[in-house]
């Protein structure tokens, strides 16, 4: 996933067209025309050894014969050409090329891996990129290019379109055209050779002019590449997602698009159902004002209009405002009905336009109202028009978003466009208006969950990675894929989740007496390697009361599944007290791999009835303790977990926790492919894990490696001895560091401050500490040198382009540990990491008068340049990798 050349391919200053044609409706002559329809103003070479002239253009035989290489190349001759045709024109310096294809129908059979291989082998060399196979072509209507086959020249704006689907994206040009929507880029990937939807959204994120992203998908690859590139453009700009196949396969546990969903839910990207849903909430997103939470309230000149937009509320888990009494009384004094109703407030059919911005105006003032919708339904006698006038001026100054719903056609067309030219979106009918409203609530909460500082863990977790994973080896090295049920509760007590007291019996007799020991009702479980899912072959019996029970009933189960598994190893029993906790109530926690996005977690309703009740949330690992208990809250289960008089607030945490425990076991454990424990018991007693099953495979697809969001790097600790006696912590920054890193921001030296951020900054705010802590370690890095006590007193930090040409470091010591040669310390750990990350140059912004760390740059070999953004700026830089 890179970045590189990717200029040539969005802003090309020249271009040639291979395989250029007159005849009619030929790719050639489609692209052509569009070409010139765009207005590109480059020069537009065609290439095709048929012809002289095309279309009163030159048109030359052969790519030698071209007075210069063009920037952009678009290809669309026969597929067996192109590899021939992208090394000639990476030799002749052309770096970017579209390829498209006649016979999209055929793509699969034309296009086998060795084709794609030999096309992709012949600009490796030089980073050429490539847009396709099978592409409809690149649009950038804000410079005249239509490099295309579209049917349509899109209009200039500041949306980008992304999709997967050159018909979808056809379809797509038709509704914006209709609807008056531009567009900053269309892109068309098709067959994703080599440009795929993470280099087109990194390329995008930093484009200006560039205001939302729209992605329409059916598959992706390289599932890190997407979620870094994903959470990367969701902090800066609207990114919303259309995705195709909802239905396509579904797991044990969990669907495939329940997966995909999760993913884009953690990416911070609001996930749409329909065409139209994509453009207006991109639009919404991107204009209107962000809504604090999901309390809606509702003003109509129609009750059953209001009464459709409640029903459609309460249907999408959305709340209606409660206006404050107060409120209520202001209202019924302004207003010309008696009966208003507190929300929605139905203002009556021969409302005027001061009646409605009255009450919008109240509610808007109101704490506990958090979006405004109007509903107008067109009535004789009152102007619709004129309440669009009165609405939107009042609005310009209102802090919470308006939603509007002209409901009509004819009659309200002009206030519908009054509206959109304020940037205020309407829509066709109150239910879609509510469905727009709810997606701007998940879209925050996916937001805030970015941003969102998850609380510290104490002292995180007793864990023995070591023990566990030599649980697991030896399961692989007896020849099984799976775990028994001792091997999967010693894994989870490795790390810390309360298991079922279990005693092993080699025979009948040993049974026995571990159930008089017990001396309590007892569960026996016949104990074999062999034997999967032993409830399901009667290879499990409860509820026995005393020893003579559990002799007798122990020799009839040993007998019948020697009969039923003849060759099965039956290794005895084992015994466990039964399990009496009044009130609790069973869970599911398990994990499941998913063949793109590796080890997802799935938490849920537990016991025998799981599958039928279906009520399940999924999320992507790594989790903190905010993710973990926003899984939970995803469940209509949770509504019993935190509704009951007898279930605290600790226990949940409790829950929240032992879900951060199996988070941190699928990074560590990477041969584990499918675990599930259910039930999972939480009571006033605490969590439990009563069953547990561990498939395995042989080949390490899961652990911090198969994750598609690279989990907290442990490897990077190490633990420092200062020469006054002191010990450090140097580890990678976390999350939940944020207030560690405010206090030690505050300790901090005025100049101390103003030589690492370049001016002078009295306090460090939430979003710059959230930035600066909540990393995505496939990008970026930070170690921080923590006390015994947990507080920090220094950072070095380094930021990666998306393609690891370039990375930026920064440091900031405490002024108390000056002299300790910590700077250089840190400074030689970074650049270790970067030289191991492959990244080719590390380089840094240092004020002129900061001769430190101008010293200390120069001992390490950073060589000094001019730097492009000022006088009392020094460049210093460092190559660390060759490329």
């Amino acid at each position: 996933m890179t970045v590189r050349n990717l200029e040539h391919l969005f802003r090309p200053r020249s271009l040639v067209l291979l395989g250029a044609s007159e005849r009619p409706n030929s790719p050639g002559m489609r692209v052509l025309n569009n070409l010139r329809l765009g207005g590109f103003a480059g020069p537009i070479y065609a290439v095709n050894p048929k012809y002289r002239e095309v279309d009163g253009l030159v048109c030359y035989h052969h790519l030698g014969e071209l007075p210069e290489a063009a920037d952009l190349a678009v290809i669309v001759t026969p597929p067996n050409t192109v590899p021939r045709l992208i090394k000639q024109l990476a030799e002749q310096g052309t770096r970017a090329a579209v390829v498209i294809t006649s016979g999209l129908d055929g793509l699969h059979r034309r296009w086998r891996s060795h084709r794609r291989r030999a096309m992709l082998d012949a600009g490796r060399s030089v980073n050429f990129r490539i847009l396709g196979p099978g592409s409809l072509g690149v649009i950038v209507p804000p410079i005249g290019l239509n490099a295309s086959c579209a049917q349509l020249n899109p209009q200039s704006g500041r949306l980008a379109l992304v999709a997967q689907s050159g018909s979808v994206m056809t379809a797509m040009i038709d509704w914006a055209a209709e609807h008056d929507v531009g567009f900053s880029h269309l892109v068309a990937l098709g067959g994703k050779a080599d440009i795929g939807f993470g280099d087109t959204l990194n390329y995008l994120t930093d484009d200006g002019n560039t205001s939302a992203i729209l992605l329409y998908i059916e598959s992706l690859e390289r599932a890190r590449e997407f979620m870094s590139a994903a959470l990367a453009a969701a902090r800066i700009k609207p990114v919303v997602v259309l995705k195709a196949g909802r239905y396509a396969q579904r797991h044990e546990l969990c669907s495939d698009d329940e997966v995909y969903s999760a993913a884009f839910a953690r990416a911070g990207l609001l996930r749409v159902d329909s065409v139209a849903e994509l453009f207006d909430m991109a639009t919404t997103l991107a204009h209107s004002k962000p809504a604090r939470g999901e309390r809606l309230g509702v003003v109509t000149n129609s009750s059953g209009m209001g009464l459709l937009a409640v029903d459609a509320l309460v249907e999408t888990g959305g709340r209606l405002a409660e206006p404050s009494r107060e409120c209520r009384r202001l209202l019924k004094k302004v207003m010309p009905r008696e009966a208003l109703g507190s929300n929605p407030i139905d203002l009556g059919g021969d409302a005027s336009p001061e009646h409605y911005v009255t009450a919008l105006e109240l509610l808007q003032q109101e704490q506990d109202v958090d979006a405004l919708l109007l509903i107008h339904s067109p009535q004789a006698g009152s102007s619709s028009y004129a309440i669009a006038e009165a609405i939107t001026a009042a609005a310009r100054k209102w802090r919470k978003p308006l939603l509007t719903s002209w409901v009509g056609n004819v009659s309200v067309c002009d206030s519908r466009e009054l509206c959109s030219q304020e940037q205020i979106p309407d829509y066709a009918s109150p239910a879609e208006a509510v469905r727009a409203f709810m997606h701007m609530v998940h879209y925050r909460i996916n937001r805030e969950l970015l941003m969102e500082t998850p609380p510290m863990v104490a002292g995180q977790f007793a864990s023995n990675a070591a023990a566990a994973a030599d649980v697991v080896t030896a399961a692989l090295d007896d020849g099984r894929c799976w775990l028994t049920a001792s091997e999967a509760r010693a894994v989870l007590e490795a790390y810390s989740v309360p298991t079922v007291p279990t005693l092993h019996a080699a025979n009948a007799d040993q049974a026995a007496q571990h159930a008089a020991r017990l001396g309590e009702p007892v569960a026996l479980k016949i104990a074999s390697p062999d034997i999967r899912n032993k409830s399901e072959f009667g290879g499990v019996i409860l509820d026995l009361h005393g020893p003579e029970q559990v002799g007798v009933v122990a020799l009839g189960l040993e007998a019948r599944m020697r009969q039923r598994f003849p060759q099965a190893r039956i290794d005895g029993f084992t015994v466990q007290p039964m399990v009496k906790w009044p009130g609790a109530i069973e869970l599911l926690a398990g994990v499941v791999c998913h063949p793109l996005f590796g080890p997802v977690m799935v938490f849920g309703h537990g016991g025998t009835a799981a599958d039928l009740i279906d009520d399940r949330s999924v999320a992507l690992p790594p989790l903190n303790l905010k993710l973990a208990r926003e899984l939970i809250k995803r469940t209509r289960i949770a509504r019993l977990l935190t509704g009951r008089r007898d279930q605290s607030v600790a226990e949940v945490d409790a829950l929240a926790l032992t879900l951060l425990k199996l988070s941190q076991m699928v990074a560590d454990l990477p041969h584990i492919v499918d675990f599930s424990i259910n039930p999972l018991l939480i009571s006033g007693r605490g969590v439990l894990a009563m069953d547990a099953q561990v498939a395995l495979n042989k080949c390490p697809i899961g652990g911090a490696a198969g994750l598609a969001i690279r989990p907290y790097p442990q490897e990077l600790e190490e633990r420092l001895h200062l020469r006054d006696g002191r010990t450090m912590l140097l580890r990678p920054i976390r999350a939940e560091d944020e207030p560690a890193l405010q206090r030690f921001f505050n300790r901090l030296d005025p100049e101390a401050i103003r030589l690492r951020f370049h001016y002078p900054m009295k306090v460090l705010d939430h979003q710059l500490a959230a930035r600066l802590t909540q990393l995505d370690y496939d990008r970026d890095m930070a170690l921080a040198l923590e006390d015994d006590a947990g507080e920090l007193h220094g950072v070095v930090r380094l930021s990666s382009d998306s393609d690891r040409r370039e990375a930026e470091y920064a440091i900031i010591i405490a002024r108390a540990l000056a002299g300790f040669g910590l700077g250089r310390l840190l400074m030689e750990r970074i650049i270790a990491y970067a030289r191991h990350q492959g990244i080719a140059e590390v380089y840094g912004s240092v004020l002129n008068e900061n001769q430190a760390m101008l010293s200390l740059c120069t001992k390490l070999g950073f060589v000094r340049e001019p730097h492009p953004e000022g006088h009392n700026l020094v460049l210093m830089r460092l190559v660390v990798n060759k490329h």
